[in-house]
C-alpha cells in the first residue's frame, strides 16, 4: 500500500511538473537530468525514550525542468544505531530552486516518504532546504536538511552532504 501512494504521488508530481514545464517554461530549456550521492547523517528522535542516530548513504536523481523547479526522488539506506537500524527510505520531492549567483543555488523540497526501519515503516509528508555550489560545469557540491517524517510521537530527520552531476 505504501509503494503504491509513494508511485501515485510520483506521478502526480511528474504531471504537475510537466504543466509547469509546459505552461512558464521558455521554449528553448531542455529539461536537464541529474544524479547525485550522500552521506546521510540521520536521526530518529523519539518523544518518550532514547534517541537514535547513525550515518547512511543517499542516492539522489532529479529532473529541472528551468532554473527555478525539479522533481527530485531519493533513496538511502544504511546505518544503525542498538536496535534501530534504516533499512531504506524512498521520496518523491517538488524542488524549488532559487538561483543566488549562476554558480551557487539555494533550494526547498516537499513531497511524501516512506521510510522503513527495524522498528516498523511510515510514510508521509517530507521537507527540507539545501544549498549547492558548482565547482565544475556540469558538477556541483550540496548539504540539505530533511524532516522525513513528523509522526506524534517521533520524528526522523538527515542531514546529508554530498556531490551532483547534471548531464
Amino acid at each position: 500500500m505504501k509503494t503504491l501512494t509513494i508511485s501515485a504521488v510520483s506521478a502526480a508530481l511528474l504531471l504537475a511538473g510537466a504543466a509547469a514545464h509546459a505552461q512558464g517554461s521558455p521554449m528553448n530549456y531542455q529539461p536537464s537530468p541529474y544524479l547525485g550521492g550522500d552521506v546521510l547523517f540521520w536521526e530518529l528522535d523519539q518523544d518518550s525514550g532514547r534517541d537514535f542516530d547513525s550515518t547512511g548513504l543517499r542516492l539522489r536523481g532529479g529532473v529541472a525542468f528551468n532554473d527555478y523547479f525539479a522533481l527530485e526522488g531519493h533513496l538511502g539506506t544504511g546505518g544503525s544505531d542498538g536496535n534501530v537500524e534504516l533499512d531504506y527510505l524512498a521520496g518523491a520531492y517538488a524542488k524549488g530552486i532559487v538561483p543566488i549567483a549562476p554558480e551557487f543555488r539555494l533550494y526547498g523540497l516537499a513531497g511524501f516518504t516512506e521510510v522503513d526501519m527495524d522498528v516498523g515503516d511510515e510514510s508521509g509528508f517530507s521537507y527540507g532546504a539545501g544549498a549547492e555550489f558548482d565547482v565544475a560545469p556540469n558538477l556541483a557540491v550540496g548539504a540539505d536538511y530533511m524532516r522525513y517524517l513528523d509522526e506524534s510521537n517521533y520524528t526522523f530527520d538527515a542531514a546529508s552532504v554530498g556531490v551532483t552531476f547534471r548531464f
